[in-house]
């Protein structure tokens, strides 16, 4: 049986860094699996008030129901970020927080998850990638162990067509989504 994952990518840049990489990851999954680029860049500030039974004037948002549903269809989510200000880039946070209400329908609760950060510098985005993890930990949200990916000098690992082709690093990335794959089947009874 097919499996799905949504690949969430915390740049709204057309030609990020985050986008190529996960371009490249998408490839590594294997042939039933159906891994997709979900887009969160027309999703709307998150505001309570589109949730709360009580405000009847702000209906929710079209673009929140979608995204909570694909999510919701998906047997994991696999996040691709750079870092911004030692942190989480806003749109995925805002992501984030969309799909973690309403209380009584939080998609992300126990969804496997694999999350990969670069940077351009030398830390490969790890401020990202931990604030991520602190967000995550809330929904009980199972992730693979060590290693962690932390792509460092990201532009460097990229050839002139987006391609990864360092062969070390496809291999650590091929794993890392073997190792995401695995942590999928064990866990597509436990939603």
């Amino acid at each position: 049986m097919n499996k799905n994952v949504s690949v969430l990518i915390g740049s709204l840049r057309r030609g990020s860094y985050a986008r190529k990489i996960a371009h490249n990851l998408i490839n590594y999954f294997p042939d039933n699996y159906n891994a997709s680029i979900i887009e969160i860049r027309n999703l709307p500030l998150y505001d309570f008030d589109y949730d709360d039974p009580q405000i009847i004037d702000k209906p929710t948002p079209p673009e929140y129901t979608l995204f909570r549903k694909t999510i919701k269809s998906s047997d994991g989510v696999l996040f691709v970020t750079p870092e911004n200000n030692r942190t989480i880039p806003a749109c995925l946070k805002n992501a984030i927080d969309i799909g973690s209400k309403p209380n009584n329908d939080v998609i992300w609760q126990r969804l496997p998850a694999g999350i990969i950060s670069h940077s351009v510098g030398r830390m490969g985005g790890y401020s990202s990638q931990k604030n991520l993890r602190l967000a995550l930990s809330y929904f009980n949200m199972p992730t693979p162990g060590q290693p962690e990916v932390f792509l460092s000098q990201s532009p460097t690992l990229l050839d002139a067509d987006g391609q990864v082709t360092q062969e070390s690093t496809v291999e650590f990335l091929q794993n890392y989504v073997s190792r995401l794959v695995q942590l999928i089947e064990q866990n597509t009874d436990s939603r």
